[in-house]
């Protein structure tokens, strides 16, 4: 099924057409995200319209697409006491900033804050996670920064980082899994998975 996660319309199809489908819905990853690179201080490189579709599909989109499926969890957790699950794709840029795309760190910011309002308002019937990821390799990480820069970023990693590496899709989809169905007792919660990128500058020797 495809939908603009922009569109309220399009969330709420998305919901229904799953619902009848398979007949519940035990969990949502909210994974669309968008963006727009810009040059370290370029703050003419963003404009206005720039800012707002980067808002709307990485903050209003999870919004929608969660208001979209609560009903049937909270349906099932009424009838059944089974739990829903709502996991939602940060990036650690929405913890420590960025000067390269600042409407998206933005909207990851405000995508925490959301889950944790969430987290509050879905509360018994719906858990509420973030996942905030740093760099990890994958094909729109490689287009969106061209070849050398992806490969300075990753070698970055591979030598500053305290764990000495860069993440891949299977580190991230470990946590999201994590989340969706062996953590029954955490809700609002942030789990960064970024090879330790957040504890700033350069890792002291093991010992």
């Amino acid at each position: 099924v495809q939908a603009d996660m922009g569109q309220d319309a399009d969330c709420r199809k998305l919901a229904a057409e799953t619902l009848a489908k398979w007949g519940r819905i035990d969990g949502l990853v909210n994974n669309a995200g968008t963006t727009k690179f810009q040059s370290q201080g370029d703050l003419e490189g963003v404009t206005p319209e720039d800012f707002d579709r980067i808002l709307r599909v990485n903050v209003t989109g999870p919004y929608m697409m969660s208001r979209a499926v609560y009903p049937t969890m909270k349906k099932q957790w009424d009838e059944h006491q089974d739990r829903g699950s709502i996991v939602n794709i940060s990036s650690i840029a929405g913890v420590m900033g960025v000067g390269t795309s600042i409407p998206y760190a933005a909207s990851k910011g405000a995508l925490n804050t959301l889950t944790l309002s969430l987290a509050r308002w879905f509360g018994p019937a719906v858990r509420v996670n973030t996942v905030c990821p740093g760099f990890i390799q994958t094909r729109w990480l490689l287009g969106a920064l061209g070849q050398e820069n992806y490969e300075k970023l990753r070698d970055a990693q591979e030598q500053t980082t305290p764990l000495r590496q860069a993440g891949t899709p299977e580190q991230m989809a470990e946590a999201v899994i994590f989340f969706l169905t062996s953590a029954s007792n955490i809700t609002g919660e942030f789990l960064i998975v970024d090879a330790g990128t957040h504890l700033g500058g350069l890792p002291m020797k093991g010992r």
